[in-house]
């Protein structure tokens, strides 16, 4: 049994604040480290000066001491440019922190070839659940209904509480009961959770909502007539989605035989749970690495996404690949909780300079850009499997990464 009671969220534009002047950055690879530097200032804007956030020492000892617990030290990642990403008719500079070789070349590769027509993303509005579980409900269904019908009661109450991110459009937006355990005799007796749906605006929203669960907690419960349970947000935010596009064409791909293989590969995925979750780890391979260069909760998005690929009941490919008329057409769907508000932003050096450097204003510029470097890397990752494999490449720049100097 379930219901919900809903006030109208108000959807937002997804705009970079500044044009690129291009990200086709052609021979990057092959540039002096400065002159990378030098090349990514002059194109995206951004003063060389403002690259000493990534420079050995950036995160100073005491920074990090405050941002988290027993600090004995520092750890630095490489960061890098993906370079060739078209996102929603924008060139942009795809800021990636990722220690394994490979990923930022695929991805580059593959906005290359996708670069002609480029991503599209649609972004839901971005909703966060807020979970509050109610126990040792005597009868479940009148808890329910009472819950029900005080619903719009309850989210007024919330957004009270939150009157500044009210004001800016979002907030919370409805509440929903869902039954969970119907025998009063049982471990927990009647149980009930009752999921309230927050528009957090460009933040990832997780010390929101958890501030919001906890002071509706015990009111909800007084209504159910039952014992507050845990009162925490879910990161499987199924209403926080991104969907992101391409098609590529033939010639691009290297021709209809190319093209028919990474269809076949993206239908093996579909159908084989095992090959599934390693056609994700490809996704997860780019926006991880753009999460990471972000300063984003990552490990939340990797588990929203891996709940999200098993809601059928089965295991799926969060990207699939089809044969369209002259090329091939990509799809990849789901949830991508990011902010570029709170967090580690206002502390992290790096991650400021991140979305500086992409021209990343919102959170929905931020999902969408993470989701086109998913499905650039899924991409690349099947086109090297269904041509010369999967280990040619990748190994090649492994052996780069052993000669050091």
């Amino acid at each position: 049994m379930s219901g919900a009671w809903t006030s109208a969220p108000t959807r937002r534009k997804n705009e970079p604040a500044v044009t690129l002047r291009s990200s086709r950055l052609t021979g990057f690879y092959r540039l002096a480290l400065a002159e990378r530097r030098r090349q990514v200032a002059e194109v995206s804007g951004v003063t060389l000066e403002r690259f000493a956030a990534i420079d050995p020492g950036a995160l100073p000892l005491a920074v990090a001491d405050h941002m988290i617990e027993n600090v004995i030290g520092t750890y630095a990642l490489p960061f890098a440019i993906a370079a060739n990403f078209v996102v929603d008719g924008e060139d942009v500079l795809v800021p990636m922190v990722v220690e394994e070789p490979s990923v930022v070349a695929a991805a580059s590769n593959a906005a290359r070839m996708a670069r002609p027509a480029g991503f599209t993303s649609t972004l839901t509005t971005p909703s966060m659940i807020g979970q509050i579980q109610i126990t040792q409900v005597a009868d479940v269904v009148a808890g329910a209904a009472r819950l029900q019908a005080a619903a719009g009661a309850l989210v007024e109450a919330a957004r009270a509480l939150v009157p500044r991110m009210t004001d800016r459009g979002g907030g919370p937006t409805s509440l929903e009961v869902r039954t969970l355990a119907t025998d009063p005799d049982g471990p927990d007796g009647g149980m009930l959770v009752v999921h309230l749906h927050v528009d957090v605006r460009d933040a990832m929203g997780a010390n929101l909502v958890n501030t919001l669960c906890e002071a509706l907690a015990d009111r909800i419960a007084e209504i159910a007539d039952g014992e507050v349970g845990l009162r925490i947000l879910s990161n499987l935010t199924d209403g926080r989605t991104v969907t992101v596009r391409c098609h590529i064409a033939d010639a691009e791909l290297g021709g209809p035989a190319v093209r028919a293989a990474i269809a076949a590969a993206s239908r093996f995925a579909e159908l084989d749970p095992y090959r599934a979750a390693t056609h994700n780890k490809g996704i997860m391979n780019g926006i991880d690495a753009v999460l990471v260069a972000t300063g984003q909760d990552w490990r939340a998005v990797e588990a929203g996404a891996h709940a999200f690929a098993s809601l059928s009941g089965t295991y799926r490919p969060l990207a699939v690949w089809r044969e369209a008329e002259g090329g091939l057409a990509g799809e990849l769907a789901m949830p991508l909780a990011v902010g570029t508000v709170g967090g580690a932003l206002g502390a992290h050096p790096s991650a400021r300079l991140a979305l500086e450097v992409a021209h990343i204003t919102t959170a929905d510029r931020l999902a969408a850009i993470a989701g086109a470097a998913g499905l650039a890397t899924n991409l690349a990752a099947l086109r090297a499997l269904a041509t010369e494999g999967i280990q040619r490449g990748h190994m090649a720049l492994h052996a780069r990464k052993q000669h050091r100097p």
